[in-house]
């Protein structure tokens, strides 16, 4: 499956790529088929199922529902613009959008959370109808949000893949799994990020135009940490969360000049990068899906380790670290699953610990091999993981668990450069079985807030 680099790292607002984006994708696409069909409503209505359900409002899937419905888009979100358009709506109980006549919605009437009805494609589910002015249905779709900002109607998802077996049929290097890849690797001599960069410019865009979108991507990734780092506060939600990643970076900053520092602390800075990223998400602000939302603060954190940390260390190397982190992204999600209510955590945070190994095996000079290894490394040692998201809300523990996941992957790209890349288990059947353990997972511990530490820990 050809995956691109721009569909692994999409550019959004928080908190959560599959709640937020996700939904928000969604009421937009509602929209245009309603467009295409020629189609006048006089009233919309949605509904949430599964775990969008459960916990959509931690998540808030309502409100962008509603941004959806109202024309909002994540890759350009107007945070100012949204708030207004919210008001005016829980106002008029009306939504205006260009194409489409003046619709009823009554954000309290017509927007359900379904805690009764899953919908049988996807633990994300939603519901959209559009009504006429008597109340018969028009229109009727259903969206699931799979994870990483990607959605698709009940009839896309039964063919989910199939456009992209035309794609991978013309790209240079169609590796489908990590063993086609190191295979292609050996026998052209490239790189894992020089074949994914070849795939890329085959199908996506010219030498110049997807070097500025890379640029992009690592520019609101740093931006997002930047934030991170300079806001202080606690976090929306009810949970009053405080920010931590202010006061540990000044404290950082301050014992600098420390003659004998302890080697720990790098650890420290490794999760304020990661622990800055996770709380502008955890505030809606802008992130970049790496793989997914919740888990947006891994890769940054482990990319800005090495930029500041290690010597002789390049922003020239930005690009390879992407790419090859994105190879490993979308071998991932081809394969198994990037979703939390799919899969759980190992989706998320595992995988995108497994992508920031590759990256930075990868800039450190690491062999195909060596990458490979760094990924099963990270991986495996997130098998298992829960998403229990207290409060339904992306913050305790999603936060601190991404600082752990970069020191995950420094860790395991250090350990594989200390081998030839040979290892007992394969980057494949780590992530065979991590979907398969996503299959044996209790539904509570997959982004349902029904088990695990959203009830143990105290909500207050």
């Amino acid at each position: 499956m050809f995956l691109s680099v721009f569909d692994v790292f999409k550019i959004g607002v928080g908190p959560s790529s599959s709640h937020t984006m996700g939904p928000m994708v969604a009421g937009g696409e509602f929209l245009q088929r309603l467009r295409e069909q020629g189609l006048a409503p006089a009233r919309l209505r949605a509904s949430l199922h599964g775990s969008l359900a459960f916990t959509g409002k931690g998540h808030a899937s309502d409100r962008a529902v509603i941004l959806g419905l109202a024309g909002f888009l994540p890759h350009d979100y107007d945070h100012a613009a949204a708030e207004s358009a919210l008001a005016a709506i829980a106002d008029t109980k009306t939504i205006t959008v260009d194409g489409l006549p003046t619709m009823a919605f009554d954000p309290e009437a017509d927007l359900r959370f379904d805690y009764e009805q899953v919908l049988v494609g996807h633990a994300n589910g939603m519901k959209f109808i559009a009504l006429d002015e008597h109340g018969a249905e028009l229109y009727r779709e259903i969206y699931y949000s799979i994870g990483g900002g990607f959605v698709v109607t009940a009839a896309e998802l039964d063919h989910v893949g199939e456009d992209d077996e035309a794609a991978i049929a013309v790209v240079p290097y169609p590796f489908r799994n990590a063993e086609e890849m190191l295979e292609m690797a050996k026998s052209s001599g490239q790189s894992i990020a020089a074949m994914k960069r070849a795939n890329e410019l085959t199908c996506c865009a010219s030498s110049a135009e997807f070097d500025t979108g890379l640029n992009r991507i690592w520019s609101v990734m740093k931006g997002c940490m930047q934030r991170g780092l300079d806001e202080a506060g606690s976090l929306p939600g009810g949970l009053n969360v405080k920010r931590r990643a202010h006061d540990i970076h000044r404290q950082l900053i301050e014992e600098l000049g420390q003659n004998d520092p302890a080697p720990h602390i790098i650890n420290d800075w490794i999760s304020v990068y990661a622990m800055a990223v996770n709380e502008e998400n955890a505030a809606g602000g802008q992130v970049v899906t790496a793989p997914t939302n919740g888990a947006a603060g891994v890769i940054p954190a482990t990319l800005m380790y090495y930029l500041e940390h290690v010597p002789h260390a390049t922003e020239a190397d930005i690009p390879t670290f992407l790419l090859t982190a994105a190879a490993i992204g979308g071998l991932i999600k081809t394969n198994a699953s990037i979703s939390g209510a799919e899969v759980g955590c190992q989706g998320e945070v595992g995988s995108a610990s497994a992508m920031a190994a590759a990256g930075l095996c990868a800039v450190l000079g690491g062999s195909p091999m060596q990458v490979e290894n760094a990924a099963e490394i990270a991986l495996e040692h997130h098998l298992g993981m829960t998403c229990d998201p207290v409060g339904g809300l992306v913050q305790v523990p999603c936060i601190e668990r991404n600082g752990l996941g970069a020191i995950k992957a420094v860790s395991a790209a250090s350990l594989s450069m200390r081998g030839d890349g040979t290892h007992f288990v394969s980057l494949d059947s780590c992530v065979e079985t991590m979907r398969q353990t996503g299959i044996d997972m209790s539904e509570k511990y997959k982004e349902t807030s029904q088990g695990g530490l959203a009830v143990n820990a105290v909500a207050c």
